[in-house]
């Protein structure tokens, strides 16, 4: 099937890319830093918007690079662009086709910023309006829901924050994202088995934080376009603002939890929802105490940089949501309703 063949793409594509495209981005780089860029602005929808989630994280914590998540329809249905000046206009687009995102980045080269489009269609309308291009060459994409083009987003974005910071450590690090994805892919079997156990569920909760906020988001959205799952995800700062409430014996919490600055509060999160409300935990973490909390649990590797767990995590909740929706007797490739390519205005 072309969803499963996919996510078993990934360690391969992201390889070439990181292998392919290092002179490129360095290029972008160097741009960047010869213009007075005080901060991004970057313009996104679906799984693209849940990359740039990841890129607010990253560009600021490494890079000291603050980050504003555009309002599209400001530029399209009210014509009332916001002033850009200083701004890098980053187009995050796997096709390059929806029309309000291609605004925002011809209104940025108007006000004379620095324009970047991060795509999978380098001839798309995104890249037409971009000073630079950056095709992260993940492929013809087959299935609706997109995998390997959201990994190599997130790529993307984590090889501009090397070329950005220059610390050669940071691109020792890239090179090692496909080995640590391949060891996920081995636990094929085992999380198959572990999705047979709710194929019943019908809603839930997905919690990130930090750098794996942007996971939350992107595993909720695989849920709910290929299982039609109610599916939110919240920061679990977010979750205990209200909506923990909620959750009862038994409520199907989702949780993505990494080595780094956010695990501890996210452990005793895990503890209450456990202990104190009772609810059935699934976890992806390389932390053993977190990961004993669980029902249900997958395990990555302990060394991987917080930074780029992103790029790691989302590949078993891939795999979780593709057999989930066997288990429901769903089609993964075909989800209802939805298409490949959706260009809002």
């Amino acid at each position: 099937m072309p969803l499963h063949s996919e996510i078993l793409e990934q360690p391969e594509r992201l390889a070439n890319l990181v292998a392919s495209q290092r002179k490129t981005v360095e290029e972008i780089a160097r741009a960047i830093k010869s213009r007075d860029v005080s901060y991004v602005f970057l313009a996104a929808r679906g799984t693209s918007d849940n990359a740039g989630r990841y890129a607010n994280y990253l560009l600021g914590a490494v890079n000291r690079l603050p980050l504003a998540l555009a309002t599209p329809s400001l530029f399209t249905y009210y014509q009332q662009p916001p002033n850009l000046a200083g701004a890098l206009v980053v187009g995050i687009s796997q096709s390059g086709q929806s029309p309000d995102i291609v605004s925002v980045l011809r209104e940025g080269k108007r006000q004379g910023c620095l324009t970047l489009a991060i795509t999978n269609e380098p001839d798309s309308p995104l890249a037409s309006q971009s000073d630079f291009v950056f095709d992260v060459q993940a492929g013809p994409e087959h299935a609706v829901a997109a995998t390997k083009t959201y990994t190599a987003e997130l790529m993307a974005i984590a090889m501009l924050s090397a070329a950005l910071g220059g610390d050669k450590s940071n691109w020792d690090s890239l090179v090692k994202v496909p080995e640590w994805i391949n060891e996920v892919l081995k636990q094929d079997e085992t999380i198959r088995q572990t999705a047979e156990r709710y194929r019943y569920m019908q809603q839930c909760v997905v919690l990130g934080r930090g750098f794996n906020y942007a996971t939350a988001y992107e595993w909720a959205l695989k849920l709910k376009e290929l299982t039609y799952v109610e599916a939110e995800p919240y920061s679990s700062a977010d979750f205990q603002h209200g909506p923990i409430a909620m959750v009862a014996r038994g409520f199907p919490v989702m949780a993505v939890v990494s080595k780094g600055k956010v695990a501890d509060s996210l452990m005793r999160l895990l503890e209450h929802l456990k202990e104190d409300l009772l609810a059935e935990l699934v976890v992806i973490s390389n932390v053993d105490t977190a990961l004993s909390m669980a029902q249900a649990r997958v395990a990555i590797q302990a060394e991987i940089p917080e930074a780029l767990t992103p790029l790691v995590n989302i590949v078993p909740a891939q795999l979780f949501s593709y057999h989930l929706t066997l288990a429901k007797g769903y089609d993964p490739d075909q989800p209802r309703t939805i298409s490949k390519i959706t260009e809002t205005r």
